[in-house]
């Protein structure tokens, strides 16, 4: 008798396990569980061409809706996993239905950071695409924008109002921006972009409260719109119920598969050893990550025994400046600059040891898919090699 798997979680991790599931040939039951209303779409257009008008909604689709009729794919759309029955090997969807498994992969990603101060309930959030949707519309209204947090998305969302012609103010309690992720390179190199395109940052502050703007030690700045992107929490809570190991996400192996053998976690949800960590565990939130793990989730349920080894990269889009991650860059101790930050198209390598880490990537395509070959290859050329411009990254490998 096939085998059938569920899925829980239709973001871009649960919907890539499914596709990858049936390229690997898997003839059994698949059954995709949605919470949201929505066919499986695209989150990273949704800071940034969707707010900007060049991306609408019907072009948001991660596949079309005949590709899960075609292929098979049972999607539960506007339903939410309430309870998984270990035992039974049964999901429970809080509608009443339920759902046999033989397999269960948990895709249940995370959710926004909520603000917790007098008057939080008028700040805007930027995760799904009816947040997203809520925010256009208030931004098509809006004359001045307050972004809380100068992360990732904070500054694409301040990137995007900015380009419409809005006053926006930025503010992020760090001493510098996108400070949990980059090098302060990096930092000071965004703070002085957004600052040429009239967005002002506010760092070391702290808000008070929301009062028809955002109170910053006594001072309120107005604002008709505030959008608040100050991370996410991991969507453990249905794993810890059911028994499984959590931490920093939901706690699996180098399969993957989490403290029960016949259920994965992949995605922003989960909590897995990374080798580009030196073996830490690690929780990372990008596309890139999403699809490989879902891959390698696949080949093991199709008998194929996948570890988990990727290249972690990601990328950010704000005004003219597409920046490029590839390897993680924790523990460094020397870094070399490639190219010229004022131009705007620079490289930073991070090594450790001699051991090339990561590579950072302003408007250097070329750097970005080197970096990911010469990492995945493990070879680590000559701090001289990384600087010359003349020497091709690609050909080293």
């Amino acid at each position: 008798m096939p085998l059938s798997v569920v899925i829980i979680g239709g973001g871009q991790a649960g919907l890539e396990a499914a596709a990858a599931l049936r390229t690997q040939k898997f003839d059994g039951a698949i059954t995709l569980i949605c919470e949201e209303p929505h066919a499986p779409y695209q989150r990273p257009p949704l800071s940034k061409d969707y707010l900007l008008g060049k991306q609408q909604e019907d072009n948001l689709g991660l596949r079309a809706l005949s590709y899960y009729e075609n292929h098979h794919i049972d999607l539960i759309l506007g339903e939410r996993a309430e309870r998984i029955d270990r035992a039974s090997k049964t999901v429970h969807i809080a509608g009443g239905g339920r759902v046999n498994y033989d397999y269960l992969i948990l895709a249940v990603g995370a959710r926004n950071r909520p603000l917790s101060l007098p008057g939080a309930e008028r700040v805007l959030y930027l995760r799904t695409l009816d947040e997203a949707r809520a925010l256009r519309e208030r931004l098509a209204e809006a004359g001045s924008v307050v972004v809380i947090g100068g992360g990732f998305i904070g500054l694409e969302v301040a990137a995007a109002a900015r380009t419409q012609g809005k006053d926006v103010t930025v503010i992020e309690a760090a001493p510098r921006l996108m400070a949990r992720a980059v090098s302060p390179v990096l930092s000071d190199f965004f703070l002085n972009l957004h600052g040429t395109q009239g967005v002002k940052v506010m760092l070391g502050a702290s808000i008070t409260a929301i009062e028809e703007g955002a109170v910053v030690a006594g001072s309120r700045i107005p604002a008709d719109v505030i959008v608040a992107g100050i991370g996410v929490i991991p969507n453990t809570d249905l794993a810890a119920a059911a028994g499984l190991a959590t931490g920093n996400g939901i706690v699996v192996d180098e399969c993957l598969r989490t403290s029960d053998a016949a259920i994965f976690a992949i995605g922003d949800g989960a909590e897995h050893p990374n080798v580009f960590a030196g073996g830490a565990r690690v929780r990372l939130e990008s596309v890139q990550n999403a699809v490989d793990e879902a891959k390698c989730v696949a080949k093991t349920i199709t008998g194929q025994s996948a570890r988990y080894g990727d290249v972690p990269w990601f990328w950010t889009d704000q005004f003219d400046v597409r920046f490029q991650m590839a390897g993680l860059s924790g523990g460094h101790d020397q870094q070399i600059l490639r190219g010229n930050i004022a131009n705007r198209k620079f490289s930073v390598f991070y090594l450790k040891d001699g051991k090339l880490l990561a590579v950072d990537s302003v408007n250097r395509f070329g750097d970005h898919i080197g970096a990911r070959k010469l990492l995945a290859a493990g070879v680590s050329p000559t701090p001289e090699q990384l600087a010359d411009e003349s020497v091709d990254l690609k050909k080293l490998v």
